[in-house]
């Protein structure tokens, strides 16, 4: 019915090709004559912000829809965790031994890629920032194992692009991080964390943030690493200020390995169904 109605008015892709095509004159070279949603200097400007806050959102959700994306597995980790010891000289020691996450976070994406072919692509895809280190290794599984995965990108001031594993058709550029976080949770049905630095912590705490306050249904939320975890961040610590309760502790667990991880994933989906 609403396609009907649609159809009674003439398509603004049309117009759109039509306004390119009119005579060239003073006027119609004036920034005042194009057409407002054809306009780039104008969506731009900063009175503009709610309506490209509303596109990147709605972007990303319609092309989702329409592949018929219903639920994700998340993949937080840093992009200077790289796939083997000593590839690169400026490399610290640390950042070497932290190399065997890579490995990690490719079988585990590959395992649970394989569990969303089981459900014809629509759950447990695996979803990464799309960038080089632990997200390119989670479109690499994924993409190893023959399915569809997700990359959110983000604009950023040095030069970057998608790392070659993402599904072209499910690779998404962002201006807004708010934005491009939303996307990352909205059809999380689990969330896991590798190392990182900076973009990961963010992430991370964002995530627990809204699973603590109940902004968010809990999920499986895995931190890989728990040595890596418990060195940078005094878990215990925050308990013993009061800062947050013991029972926030519960909201993650620790793993070491892809394994493990998908078990308690699958742990985790079995209790829920009997639930129900």
């Amino acid at each position: 019915m609403q396609e009907d109605r649609n159809s009674q008015f003439r398509d603004a892709q049309a117009d759109r090709s039509t306004a390119e095509q009119v005579p060239d004159t003073p006027q119609t070279r004036a920034p005042a004559y194009r057409l407002a949603f054809a306009d780039d200097d104008f969506l731009c400007r900063d009175e503009l912000r709610p309506v490209r806050l509303q596109l990147e959102l709605l972007k990303p959700e319609m092309i989702l829809n329409e592949r018929g994306i219903e639920g994700t597995v998340v993949l937080f980790g840093g992009s200077r965790i790289r796939e083997s010891q000593g590839r690169d000289e400026a490399r610290t020691e640390t950042l070497a031994d932290l190399s065997r996450y890579y490995d990690e976070a490719r079988e585990f994406a590959r395992l649970m890629t394989t569990k969303s072919i089981e459900s014809y692509g629509r759950d447990y895809v695996i979803a990464t920032g799309g960038g080089p280190g632990v997200m390119e290794a989670g479109n690499r599984g994924a993409a190893e194992a023959g399915g569809a995965t997700i990359g959110f990108n983000i604009v950023l001031p040095h030069e970057q692009a998608p790392n070659e594993y993402v599904t072209p058709g499910l690779c998404f550029n962002f201006h807004y991080f708010a934005i491009r976080k939303m996307h990352f949770l909205m059809r999380a049905r689990a969330v896991c964390v590798f190392p990182g630095g900076f973009g990961t912590l963010d992430e991370t705490f964002e995530a627990l943030t809204l699973i603590q306050t109940d902004r968010m249904k809990r999920v499986p939320f895995l931190l890989f690493g728990e040595e890596f975890w418990r060195r940078i961040i005094n878990w215990d610590a925050l308990v013993e200020a009061g800062t947050i309760s013991a029972k926030d502790l519960d909201l993650f667990r620790f793993v070491e390995t892809a394994q493990q991880a998908v078990e308690i994933i699958e742990e985790w989906e079995a209790t829920a169904q009997d639930c129900d």
